[in-house]
This record gives structure tokens, C-alpha cells and sequence, in this order.
């Protein structure tokens, strides 16, 4: 810390008060469960694209059958 800052500069690095945007009380969730949930958001992207790669597959191996 610089002995010499302004009353508003000294806290700063890892003593610095925290900012929270969303008031405790609204967001009552732990950190576990915000991870938990962004998780199983990303499984479920994944298998959406997985599930649209193989639509897609199908689809095409239907239309070279089509065309043979």
C-alpha cells in the first residue's frame, strides 16, 4: 500500500472492499451451485450440437441415397 495515496486510493489489490452487483439477498446461491448450473447448461449445448451434427449426417447420407 502507498503510504502516500489519497484517502480513496488506499484500498486497492486484495484489501479492496467487493463489489457485488446483485444485493446477497436476491442471490442467495453458492458458488457450487452457480458451477453446478453453468455446467449442466454447457452439457446441454453439447449434446444439443451433437444431436444436431448427427440430424445432419443422417440427413445427408439419406440424400446420397437419394441420388444413387
Amino acid at each position: 500500500m502507498d503510504p502516500y495515496a489519497k484517502s480513496k486510493e488506499r484500498k486497492v489489490g486484495a484489501r479492496r472492499p467487493k463489489i457485488r452487483h446483485v444485493s446477497h439477498s436476491v442471490e442467495p446461491r453458492t458458488r457450487r451451485e452457480r458451477q453446478a448450473e453453468k455446467q449442466a447448461v454447457a452439457a446441454e449445448r453439447r449434446a444439443i450440437k451433437k444431436a444436431a451434427r448427427h440430424h445432419l449426417k443422417q440427413q445427408l447420407l439419406d440424400e446420397l441415397e437419394e441420388n444413387e
